[in-house]
């Protein structure tokens, strides 16, 4: 996608953590989905450049989720 000669744009990155508790990792997953789209609906941003996930681990188990979104405004 090409910009018009003159207009700046930020990149800009937001991190959202989650834990995992045993047995509520699917009820966890989607409340963490809808805080991301709560956050991209509240902030109006329309380009998403990137989303990814990553696990914290504590003691060989998985505990929590960090997802790092990247976006323009």
């Amino acid at each position: 996608m090409t910009r018009p000669p003159g207009k700046v744009t930020m990149i800009k990155v937001k991190t959202f953590g989650e834990p995992l508790q045993p047995f509520r990792a699917q009820r966890e997953l989607g409340e963490l989905d809808e805080r991301v789209n709560r956050f991209i609906s509240e902030s109006n941003i329309t380009r998403v450049l990137s989303v990814s996930d990553s696990t914290t681990v504590e003691a060989g188990n998985t505990c929590g989720l960090i997802r790092v979104l990247v976006y323009e405004e």
